[in-house]
C-alpha cells in the first residue's frame, strides 16, 4: 500500500514527508539541525532532556520533536526567541549537575554535551555545582563508569535493554538522587554484563569509557626484556581512520600497519592470518559434527561477549559452541607457540598485543580458560581501536601522512574470507567457502554467498551438499541471538549452523570502534558502509578462501599437523563453560 505523505512548513521551507516521520526528521530532511541530546534513533526515542524542543502553531507548549509525528499542515518553528531560551535553560539544568572537568575526560574532544554547549552559545553555568566529585566504577574488566558525568539521558539504558536485551543498568532512586546503576548498586562485575562495550558508543558524555591499557602497553614496549607483538582485527583497517577525520568505510589498512611500527612493536603480524585458522578449525569440527552425528546446530565461538551471553542465559546451548578460540586467542596462541619456537623466544618473554573492535576481547583475553599449557595467556592486553588511536596521536603521528606499509609475513598473511570477519555474516560466508570446496571437492565452487551478507539483524539460507541440506542462521544484535536460539529451543527454527555476534552488524560496530555523536548514528549507516570496505578488500585479495593461504598450509604442515589434531586442539581450542548470571564474594 502506498504511503500516505504529509505536507508541513519547517521554518517557512516547505516539507513533505512520509506519515509518522517526527518533526526532528522532518526538519534534517529540509537541511535544519535541531539540537538533541537524549535521542538515539529506533533506540531511546523518550524526549526527556527538551533540547530539541520547537514552536508548533497552535500547540500551547513547546514540543520535543524527536517523538512529535507531523500532521498536514502543521507549522513549525525552530529557532524563536522562545525555543532558545527554553533551549539554554535546559542545558544550564543538565550541566548544574554534571563534573565539568573537561579538559581532563576521555571524552573531551567528542563530548556531545560540550559541543552542545558551544552550538547553544553556553558561555556560564548560572547553577553551576562546584562541589561534585568523582563518582566511578571501575570492577569490571572492560569499562569506567563515573556517575558524576552522567546527565540521565537514559541512551546507555535503552541500548542495554532494547538492542542488547541485558537490561543490567537502569535509573535507581529518584528526584536529585537518581542516578544509572544495576539493581540494588551492585557492581558491574557481580550481574550478567556481557562486556560488549554498546553503551560506551550510545553515551554522549564522558560518564562511560573503555578501561584503557595503553599505559600497560606502552611499559611493554620499552622493557628491553619483552618482545612486543601486536595484531589487529579485521574491521579495524576500515574504522580507525574515523579517529583522524577520514571518511566512514577508509581502509586505512597501510597506514595502520605502519603506525604501528613506528609505535615500536618488534612483529606487526595479522590477527586475519588467525581468522583464517578458526576458519578451518571451524569448518573441520562442523564437518565432523555433520558426518558422525554431533551436536548441532554447531555454534560460532568467535564473538566473546556472545559466549559471555549464552553461558550466563542459555547454558542449555554451551554443547553446541563451536570450541574453537576466537581468532584474538588463536593468534596469540600461535604466537606463543609458532612463532616462539621459529624465532628461537621464550614464550613468557614475549608479550602479545591485540587491536580489536571490541571491549568484550578485554575480558576475554583474562578468562582462565584460554591459559595455555606452557602456562602463557594467549594475549597479553587488548585495545580498542579507541585506543590504538590515542596512542598513535600521543606519538605526534600525522596518520593521514604515514605511508603504507605491509605485515611481517611469517603470521601476516591473510585472505578475503578472513577480512570478511569484520562484518555480520563474514564468519558464516567465510566457513561456507571452505566447508562446500572441501566437502564437494570443487574449488572452483562458489566465492560469494550472498545471503548472508547485509546488515538484517537476523538471515537465513540454506544450501545443497552431497546428501545433506545445510540450514545457516546469522544474528548480530544480543536481542536477536534471545529470538533465535528461543525458535531453536522451542523447534519452530532449525538450523544446522549459526552464527551470532554481540553487536549489531557484527564487529565493524563494536563497542571498541570509534565515536560518533547521536546525529551522525542516527541518520547514517555507519554498519554498511564499513562492511562495504571489508568485501571491497576481500574481492581485490589473492587468496579468498581460509584453506589457500599459504601460511595456513605452511604452519599445519610443519608444526601443528592435521586440522583438528592432537597438537591444533591443545592450541586452538578451549572449553565454554555455564556462568552464574549474578556473583558474589559468598
Amino acid at each position: 500500500m502506498e504511503q500516505k505523505m504529509i505536507n508541513l512548513t519547517i521554518d517557512n521551507i516547505p516539507v513533505t514527508v512520509p506519515e509518522g516521520t517526527t518533526v526532528l526528521e522532518a526538519a534534517r530532511s529540509a537541511g535544519i539541525k535541531i539540537p538533541s541530546l537524549c535521542f538515539l534513533k529506533d533506540v531511546n526515542e523518550i524526549g526527556s532532556c527538551r533540547i530539541c524542543v520547537v514552536e508548533v502553531k497552535g500547540a500551547r507548549s513547546l514540543m520535543a520533536s524527536c517523538v512529535y509525528p507531523v500532521s498536514e499542515g502543521m507549522e513549525v518553528k525552530t529557532n524563536t526567541p522562545r525555543v532558545r531560551h527554553s533551549r539554554q535553560l535546559s542545558l544550564e539544568l543538565i550541566l548544574s549537575n554534571h563534573r565539568m572537568d573537561c579538559l581532563t575526560c576521555s571524552r573531551n574532544a567528542q563530548c556531545e554535551l560540550r559541543q552542545l554547549a558551544a552550538d547553544l552559545g553556553i558561555d556560564a553555568v548560572r547553577y553551576a555545582n562546584d562541589e561534585l566529585l568523582p563518582r566511578i566504577e571501575d570492577t569490571a574488566l572492560h569499562l569506567v563508569r563515573d556517575n558524576s558525568k552522567c546527565i540521565l539521558c537514559r541512551r546507555c539504558v535503552a541500548t542495554c535493554r532494547k538492542l542488547q536485551e541485558v537490561g543490567v543498568i537502569g535509573p535507581n532512586d529518584r528526584g536529585f538522587h537518581t542516578h544509572i546503576g544495576c539493581a540494588f548498586d551492585r557492581d558491574l562485575s557481580e550481574v550478567d554484563c556481557v562486556s560488549c562495550g554498546q553503551c560506551i558508543v550510545s553515551c554522549p558524555t564522558g560518564a562511560l569509557a573503555e578501561k584503557d591499557s595503553t599505559a600497560e602497553v606502552l611499559a611493554a614496549l620499552h622493557d628491553p626484556t619483552k618482545h612486543v607483538v601486536v595484531g589487529p582485527a579485521p574491521s579495524v583497517r576500515v574504522t580507525l581512520g574515523e579517529c583522524f577525520g577520514m571518511p566512514i568505510g577508509s581502509n586505512v589498512e597501510g597506514k595502520m600497519v605502519s603506525a604501528l611500527r613506528r609505535l615500536g612493536f618488534d612483529k606487526v603480524f595479522d590477527v586475519d592470518t588467525a581468522a583464517d585458522f578458526t576458519i578451518i578449525e571451524e569448518g573441520t569440527e562442523f564437518i565432523h559434527r555433520l558426518t558422525e552425528g554431533g551436536t548441532l546446530p554447531l555454534i560460532t565461538s568467535c564473538s566473546p561477549g556472545w559466549i559471555r551471553f549464552c553461558e550466563q542465559h542459555y547454558p542449555e546451548f554451551v554443547p553446541n559452541l563451536s570450541s574453537c578460540k576466537s581468532p584474538q586467542q588463536m593468534f596469540g596462541a600461535l604466537v606463543k607457540s609458532y612463532y616462539a619456537e621459529k624465532a628461537g623466544i621464550d614464550p613468557k618473554d614475549i608479550y602479545v598485543v591485540s587491536i580489536m573492535p571490541c571491549t568484550a576481547k578485554k575480558y576475554e583475553c583474562k578468562r582462565e580458560e584460554q591459559r595455555m599449557t606452557n602456562g602463557c595467556m594467549p594475549v597479553d592486553a587488548s585495545l580498542t581501536t579507541r585506543e590504538l588511536a590515542r596512542m598513535i596521536t600521543q606519538a605526534g603521528m600525522m596518520f593521514d601522512h604515514l605511508p603504507d606499509g605491509e605485515f611481517d609475513p611469517m603470521l601476516g598473511v591473510s585472505t578475503g574470507a578472513s577480512v570478511i570477519f569484520g562484518a555480520t555474516g563474514g564468519v558464516m560466508e567465510a566457513a561456507l567457502r571452505t566447508v562446500v570446496a572441501k566437502v564437494t571437492g570443487n574449488e572452483m565452487g562458489p566465492l560469494e554467498f550472498t545471503e548472508v551478507r547485509g546488515t538484517q539483524g537476523i538471515k537465513e539460507a540454506s544450501y545443497d551438499l552431497p546428501g545433506k541440506t545445510v540450514r545457516v542462521c546469522v544474528a548480530s544484535g544480543l536481542a536477536n541471538a534471545k529470538i533465535v536460539l528461543d525458535g531453536v529451543r522451542s523447534g519452530q527454527m532449525q538450523y544446522d549452523f549459526i552464527e551470532f555476534m554481540a553487536c549489531p552488524g557484527g564487529c565493524v560496530n563494536g563497542g571498541g570502534q570509534p565515536l560518533h555523536p547521536a546525529t551522525v548514528r542516527s541518520f547514517t549507516d555507519l554498519r554498511t558502509l564499513r562492511a562495504k570496505a571489508l568485501y571491497k578488500q576481500d574481492q581485490g585479495m589473492e587468496f579468498r578462501k581460509s584453506h589457500e593461504n599459504p601460511v595456513v598450509k605452511e604452519v599445519y604442515d610443519t608444526f601443528l599437523g592435521e586440522p583438528g589434531g592432537h597438537l591444533a586442539h591443545e592450541l586452538l581450542h578451549c572449553t565454554y563453560v555455564p556462568q552464574k548470571r549474578y556473583r558474589t564474594d559468598d
